[in-house]
């Protein structure tokens, strides 16, 4: 018998459009397996709603590979050592997967390349973005620091190759190998199951993602007039599934290139999350340190200090008096999603109006969010915070309470701030200037012309 080639999988969840499949079953038959790794050092564990998530896109691609007489084999430990192992159990020619720009998936794929054995080799696929990050680079060679830029210049490739079908066939091996049991992993949330909400708003899975694009596929001409109303909800939601690789951006651009109107707006957001993975690509440590060293010494508040613990649990919570943070606060923790603009809202209360540090934030949204990405994640809250080298300056200070009503975020705010469901559409944004104190709601954690006036001091003492 053909010796059987192996696919590693990470966060290339799918079939169809999937290199590391495409090439893995012209070369044999095929072993698919996903280690999960929170053993690594330096390597980042996934936060609790991303687990959740994990656990039922695991269980649709495993169901999946049983309609071709395939299986997904589940592994956990080390992931270099754990695939360089399994190639040796079943004698496997190959391993081919999708390069990732994670810094310890980058350190993975080094350590497993040298792990394999002689006779086995690592072949590595790129997919998961639009163009290979690294690959747009400037007219001397330089790979783009600045968004805008970046997006002109992948533009003139555009659009991406067609989508690779999935494939038709999948041969199985001699034998399979041992595989644990999804259940004992404990993905899923118990004691309490803080996740009940979840299966009611997402569907993971590769046939969920197609779901969700045919939905978006419908009102995509309009991205530009409604994304910005939480309300309305005119936003793809399409960021978990490409997150783990359910579907590839090359399918989202060519399901929506010629959808007309403003869908340009949305193929750059795509573009963006291709941008994320190139600041990464240059700076590795990008979760965890400011680009802009002036950023330093910033005077951000400890949140050691109880003072400081009550506003960050209140910010948590959804409990800081102003109704649109609240409101994106708790759809976070209900759904483990929250819309683009309050999300830009909230990170810039928890950094301005706050004054603790952005990554406290970013710990936090890597927790709670179903699409935590390291890439994305880090890049919005440090371009948020400033500290970014593409980002907002830090003296331009989003007034929550302006947003709210500029973007029509009544509706929003009655969903999920209920004991402000009877307020009126001009109340309900800030009711405290409207003299309306509802029981049960508290009020504001600081003013906003207090807090614009303490951020702008704290910067001053910086050499930012």
């Amino acid at each position: 018998m053909t010796r059987p080639v192996i696919v590693w999988l990470r966060r290339d969840l799918r079939l169809a459009d999937q290199p590391a499949f495409a090439a893995a079953v012209q070369a044999g038959p095929v072993i698919s397996v996903f280690v999960l790794d929170d053993e690594t050092p330096k390597h980042r564990r996934m936060g609790g709603a991303s687990r959740w998530w994990l656990h039922h896109s695991l269980a649709s691609l495993a169901a999946d590979l049983e309609k071709f007489g395939s299986k997904l084999i589940l592994r956990r430990g080390v992931a270099p050592d754990v695939i360089a192992e399994l190639a040796r159990e079943t004698g496997a020619s190959a391993v081919h997967c999708l390069r990732h720009y994670e810094p310890w998936w980058r350190n993975a794929e080094k350590a497993l390349k040298a792990a394999l054995p002689d006779d086995c080799t690592l072949e590595r696929h790129d997919g998961n973005y639009l163009m290979p990050p690294g690959s747009v680079t400037t007219g001397s060679g330089q790979p783009y620091k600045i968004y805008t830029p970046f997006w002109r210049a992948l533009a003139q490739h555009m659009p991406p190759a067609k989508p690779l079908p999935a494939p038709e066939r999948l041969d199985a091996p001699d034998a399979w190998p041992h595989s644990d049991p999804l259940s004992d992993w404990a993905l899923l949330p118990t004691k309490p199951d803080w996740a009940t909400g979840f299966g009611e708003e997402w569907t993971p899975g590769e046939a969920g993602a197609a779901v969700r694009l045919e939905a978006f596929d419908r009102c995509a001409r309009l991205y530009e007039e409604q994304r910005n109303l939480p309300s309305v909800e005119g936003t793809s939601r399409l960021s978990p599934h490409l997150h783990f690789g359910e579907i590839s951006p090359a399918t989202v651009w060519h399901a929506t290139m010629d959808a007309g109107g403003s869908v340009e707006t949305f193929l750059k957001e795509l573009v963006w999350r291709d941008y994320a993975q190139n600041v990464i690509a240059q700076f590795p440590d990008y979760g965890k340190a400011n680009a802009r060293e002036g950023f330093d010494a910033f005077p951000w508040r400890d949140p050691s200090d109880p003072e400081v613990a009550r506003d960050l649990a209140a910010w948590q919570q959804g409990r800081t008096g102003y109704p649109l943070v609240d409101a994106g606060m708790r759809q976070l923790w209900a759904t483990g999603w929250m819309h683009n603009r309050v999300r830009m809202v909230a990170a810039s209360f928890l950094i301005k109006h706050l004054l603790i540090d952005w990554r406290v934030g970013e710990t936090w949204f890597w927790d709670t969010l179903v699409d935590a990405d390291y890439g994305s994640n880090a890049t919005n809250w440090q371009w948020t915070s400033g500290t970014g080298v593409d980002s907002n300056m830090f003296v331009r200070i989003m007034a929550p309470l302006t947003q709210s009503d500029k973007f029509d975020a009544a509706g929003y705010i009655r969903h999920w701030v209920p004991e402000l469901a009877g307020l009126s559409d001009t109340a309900i944004h800030d009711p405290e200037a409207a003299g309306k104190y509802v029981k049960g709601y508290p009020k504001k954690v600081i003013g906003h012309k207090e807090a614009r006036e303490r951020a702008l001091a704290a910067h001053a003492k910086t050499k930012a």
